[in-house]
């Protein structure tokens, strides 16, 4: 009888940790947004991101678990992303300023199951 229970438990274990996909790509949530200096869309920006986090993991890109690049126009899209927290950290370049034209900034995302969400990523000089 306490075999039979222990292995219940285990299989129920197995079903629970099996279903939590916070650390990789695959799922039906998603983000799409821009990036902005004062306004203005920031052309082929690098956006990092951080999977299972609310608060900035810092500068050090090496962190980041996935990255995806904004288009001409600033815009970007992830649609394959897990319910969960997500920091989103946006690196470009505005030769409107002064060199060294890199603009940085960051926030965070929660994401339920299925859900899109619109965001505008702000960046200032670094």
């Amino acid at each position: 009888m306490v075999k039979r229970i222990l292995n219940l438990i285990l299989i129920f274990g197995l079903f629970v940790f099996s279903g939590c996909k916070k650390n990789e790509l695959g799922g039906k949530s998603g983000v799409s947004g821009n990036v902005l200096h004062h306004g203005k869309p920031i052309a082929n920006a690098v956006i990092y991101i951080k999977f299972n986090a609310k608060d900035f993991p810092g500068t050090d890109l090496k962190v980041y678990d996935t990255q995806i690049s904004a288009n001409t126009n600033g815009y970007f899209e992830i649609f394959n992303l897990y319910k969960g927290d997500y920091y989103f950290y946006a690196v470009g370049e505005d030769p409107a300023i002064s060199a060294p034209y890199l603009v940085v900034g960051g926030m965070s995302v929660s994401l339920k199951s299925r859900e899109r969400k619109d965001i505008d990523i702000a960046v200032g000089e670094e």
